[in-house]
């Protein structure tokens, strides 16, 4: 367990010493005042939470200081942990028994970390001993089929690939009729990177969900947004036009240990109601990890 909760502090170097470690500073053992609160405020707003979700935390800490009768910051801190955790859903129990092949479809803006976020996901679920397929259904970019190529002899995954320029949907296709006929426990479809304001872009990630489900009924059985967590903000207006496109269930955040701000996390469930599955907190497999709202809570105002 501590192991677990260092790599959660180790992940979250970068957001506790330029955001939340600053509040945990700032929330010293001193007298709370109306400059408490705007400087509070700010420091939220700077941490990404965003100005509604922000105003909305303000509120309820101010309210449990009212009638807990809480003078001192110290305390105050304390109460806004519980608040952030409060805002955190419980990350849902992956269960990938229900079907086999359980078809998972990764989806995401350009550069977000979809790629190596299959990799990864496949090693873990090799490691919990599932036969895992991937493919590599991104066609639009030569690199991205290398790139998953790469990560599969590493892991020694096997990999579905067309050719550069293909049809995406064909080898999403192959990949789950493989998946059937090789008896695999998990097919992880790697998609190309859709600019979210690109209506043509987005159709055609639509056929892809439409052509897996032919291959397979009821399938995709989960479609796995992919947010870059150091775009902050941008990422919700993605992750909105994902939800409504091809029926998103769950959000994996890369990169969460490159960034400077962690607070989107409580912006995406306060404006999305999606569950956070999994979290990026280094560049090697097992740095993605599944998303545990306390251990982010504490490695975020852990004391450096």
């Amino acid at each position: 367990m501590a192991d677990f909760i260092n790599k959660w502090i180790q992940g979250l170097d970068r957001t506790r010493k330029v955001t939340f470690g600053k509040i945990s500073q700032f929330l010293g053992a001193s007298e709370i005042s109306s400059e408490t609160w705007d400087d509070l405020e700010a420091m939220l707003i700077q941490a990404d939470l965003g100005i509604d979700t922000t105003q909305s935390v303000i509120a309820a800490v101010q309210k449990t200081i009212i009638d807990e009768g809480i003078t001192s910051t110290d305390e105050l801190q304390e109460i806004l942990k519980q608040e952030l955790l409060s805002r955190l859903d419980p990350a849902p129990e992956i269960n990938l028994d229900q079907t086999i092949p359980a078809v998972i479809l990764l989806v995401g803006v350009n550069g977000s970390g979809k790629t190596t976020s299959a990799a990864k996901l496949g090693k873990r679920f090799a490691n919990d001993g599932k036969k895992v397929l991937l493919a590599a259904a991104d066609t639009f970019r030569a690199a991205a089929i290398d790139q998953l190529q790469e990560w599969g002899t590493r892991l020694n995954l096997p990999v579905i690939a067309g050719q550069p320029g293909g049809d995406p949907g064909a080898v999403a296709y192959d990949a789950v009729q493989s998946g059937v006929s090789k008896k695999m426990d998990v097919v992880l479809i790697d998609t190309a990177g859709r600019l979210h304001t690109r209506f043509n872009l987005m159709e055609e990630l639509k056929k892809v969900h439409r052509v897996v489900e032919k291959a397979l009924p009821g399938a995709p059985h989960a479609v796995w947004l992919v947010l870059d967590a150091t775009t902050g903000q941008n990422a919700l207006q993605q992750a909105r036009i994902f939800k409504d496109s091809v029926k998103v269930n769950g959000i994996i955040l890369a990169k969460l240990d490159s960034s400077a701000r962690g607070g989107m996390a409580f912006a995406i469930q306060k404006e999305l109601g999606l569950p956070i599955l999994y979290a990026g907190l280094g560049e090697k497999p097992e740095d993605l990890q599944p998303f545990d709202r306390e251990a982010f809570i504490q490695g975020m105002f852990a004391r450096s």
